[in-house]
């Protein structure tokens, strides 16, 4: 079947088209996405603007449109943090089901742990032992640890990319002394999580997902993304040490001269990069390895997975 899942992101709307069936490889077909920055679009009371509920609208429009033009037969629609935390949510989602007939299911923090972790299982197998899974997005920081498809431990952290930068780093290049703010908040928010996942001993493998750790994994040395899935990309703690106060005296525009990193996340890679760091550090984790897959994959698996299936036992 072709099923599309529709990601209502912090920083990205993002529909990705699969040919799929249970038991096989999801095969993308087709990927529609638009970085709206929805963490970005909220007011001091932290409602998503006017503004920034036309400009959902329409975006999530296209994607439907972009889904019945590539013949799906479903497709699974969700939100995240932004969405999840905003104080007109209930507002927001009426909207987009009166106006464009889609029902967003609001995922929680717990859950876009469990289902990245899931997806970062399959994509690694059940030979990478125990693992430990970071995620990084614009509004949430998720971790989860464990050695079977559901993890033994699942967290959501309010530590996004965007979320930070706009709530802690104004400036271009941003002050030292913010930075240095940014740093103590983010490890301190991490710290109060470790005791939950070390109580079940060390993991066998240390993987990340999301554009945050691709991109800092890339202006590390790793391989582009034109090189293709199955190129393992690797991220040390040695490295983004090295890097973290570089990004930090950099404009966006410097940012942006980097290999792999998007105009789009140049403002946020800071903050990402901090709390990467933090996580790593905090975790006492050397290096790790980025994984293709993440939560929208994850998403796609559960459904595969409770989907009924005949099997035909021999007589």
């Amino acid at each position: 079947m072709r099923l599309g899942v529709l990601d209502v992101g912090s920083n990205t709307i993002h529909l990705l088209v699969v040919d799929a069936h249970p038991g096989a490889r999801p095969q993308p077909a087709h990927s529609h996405k638009v970085e709206l920055r929805l963490a970005e679009l909220l007011d001091e009371h932290g409602a998503v603007t006017p503004e920034g509920v036309e400009r959902l609208l329409a975006v999530i429009g296209d994607a439907v449109q972009a889904a019945e033009d590539k013949g799906c037969e479903d497709v699974l629609p969700f939100a995240t943090s932004a969405v999840r935390e905003a104080t007109n949510a209930d507002e927001v989602l009426a909207r987009v089901k009166l106006e464009t007939g889609i029902d967003l299911s609001i995922l929680s923090g717990e859950d876009e742990a469990r289902l990245t972790f899931l997806a970062a299982r399959r994509w690694f197998g059940w030979s990478a032992g125990k693992l430990l899974v970071l995620d990084i997005g614009g509004g949430s920081l998720e971790i989860a640890y464990g050695i079977d498809e559901d993890p033994d431990a699942a967290v959501s952290l309010p530590l996004g990319a965007g979320r930070l930068t706009a709530g802690w780093l104004p400036g271009d290049p941003p002050d030292a002394g913010d930075v240095r703010a940014l740093r103590r908040h983010a490890r301190a928010q991490i710290a109060r999580s470790v005791g939950v996942f070390t109580r079940f001993g060390a993991p066998d493998h240390v993987v990340a997902t999301s554009k945050t750790f691709k991109q800092l994994a890339r202006i590390a040395g790793a391989a582009r993304s034109a090189d293709g899935l199955y190129v393992q990309r690797d991220l040390t703690r040695k490295s983004l040490e090295e890097w973290v106060p570089r990004l930090a005296a950099m404009t966006t525009a410097q940012r942006c001269a980097l290999p792999g990193v998007s105009e789009g996340r140049a403002t946020q890679l800071l903050a990402g990069a901090l709390v990467a760091e933090g996580a790593m550090d905090l975790f006492g984790v050397d290096a790790l390895e980025i994984c293709p897959w993440a939560l929208r994959e994850g998403v796609i698996l559960n459904r595969l997975d409770h989907l009924p299936s005949q099997v035909h036992l021999p007589s």
